[in-house]
């Protein structure tokens, strides 16, 4: 019988967390699929980009709602630091609410749109905002869904190009999991230096040794019920600890409560949400300087012994695996495997479906119930 992250196929079947379980396991095998569809339409892309991204006048706008912003938080200072061009995460619920903020008709603009299934109202109205008040944008969409609205309704426009991402991307069950990090290692190695783009099948190797070693430890360590999970990280990995909140919150159905923080900031007040059923999670980062704060918190919470369990993620970690001098930018899809089994594992001990927690659909898998309101309303 095969055994998929500590249970058997039949299992997750049974519990109603299959998708799930697999789209966590087969992220490797997608990212492999990834580089070679790249390799593939790189001409394309490079007709597309042109040389955008050494103007220093150009501005890059990585959109998305939900996970989907995350991903652009994830790698926006990354990029920003290889360019000279304007590199900005801005999520479609703030362009909305204040497109004046960030949006100048004047400014040559590059949207970059990250989205599953293309059809969550928030993305395709931000796509129509810029379009009307940057009438010389162009869109580039990162997408999981060919047959998605964002997708169909840029086909054959010569100011967009639609990025699809491998087809066993577009997850079945109800949280992003191998569709973020595909659509975030597309995005670094699209706008990324070129000489990067081989990373992709280091981290897939990676990856597959991870999942194998950390298998065991994760689904041990979430067979311990909790009240509260605190995700903490710096730069880059600020955006993964709300990644990984979120999926607690999400596979949990809110049963169990989620914050992300960095190290630095926890202690400015958020540290009062711990206690005695709390468990805190510190991504470590790969730059030293930053693993010295990294480490220090989490020294100071073994003393304070006031969470039940404080671990660490990353190079030198409790949890972690040998891996290249990389930015943390990139070694976060490695260290998010462990945040995505462990709210799957959580779900599976609440005796939810995974695939489907919130059976009221009182939240949905593509966002339903948004009124989008004229841009030009005071």
């Amino acid at each position: 019988m095969t055994t998929l992250l500590q249970r058997s196929q039949q299992d997750w079947r049974d519990i109603g967390g299959l998708h799930t379980a697999e789209e966590i396991a087969q992220q490797p095998t997608v990212w492999n699929a990834l580089y070679v569809s790249l390799r593939m339409k790189q001409e394309a892309i490079d007709a597309f980009l042109g040389g955008c991204l050494l103007d220093p006048l150009q501005r890059v706008i990585l959109t998305g709602a939900g996970s989907s912003a995350y991903v652009g938080e994830i790698i926006a200072d990354e990029l920003n630091g290889a360019w000279p061009a304007q590199v900005r995460a801005i999520a479609t619920t703030s362009l909305l609410t204040h497109p004046e903020l960030y949006l100048d008709s004047s400014a040559p603009t590059l949207l970059v749109s990250f989205a599953r299934s293309g059809d969550s109202p928030e993305s395709l109205a931000a796509v129509n905002l810029v379009r009307n008040l940057v009438p010389h944008a162009r869109l580039l969409n990162i997408t999981c869904n060919a047959d998605g609205t964002l997708a169909r309704g840029s086909a054959g426009d010569p100011r967009a190009l639609n990025l699809l991402m491998p087809q066993a991307s577009c997850d079945r069950g109800f949280a992003m999991t191998s569709s973020f990090t595909c659509m975030l290692l597309a995005a670094l190695s699209v706008l990324g230096k070129p000489t990067d783009r081989e990373r992709i099948l280091t981290l897939a190797q990676l990856a597959t040794q991870a999942l194998h070693d950390w298998a065991g430890p994760v689904a041990a360590l979430a067979s311990v019920p909790v009240e509260r999970v605190v995700y903490l990280g710096s730069g880059p990995l600020e955006a993964l600890a709300k990644e990984s909140a979120l999926k607690i919150l999400e596979l949990t159905s809110g049963q169990v409560a989620a914050i992300a923080n960095t190290p630095l900031g926890f202690r400015h007040g958020p540290k009062s949400v711990l206690n005695g059923a709390s468990l805190v999670l510190i991504f470590n980062s790969a730059k030293a300087l930053a693993r010295r704060y990294d480490e220090d918190l989490a020294n100071e919470l073994l003393r304070d012994q006031v969470a039940d369990r404080v671990v660490t993620v990353g190079p030198g970690s409790d949890i972690g695996i040998d891996t290249p001098s990389w930015p943390d930018a990139w070694l976060a899809p490695l260290w998010l495997l462990v945040a995505q089994q462990y709210a799957l594992h959580q779900s599976a001990l609440l005796q939810l479906r995974p695939d489907n927690p919130f059976v009221t659909g009182t939240v949905n898998r593509v966002v339903q119930g948004v009124t989008i309101y004229p841009h030009d309303e005071s």
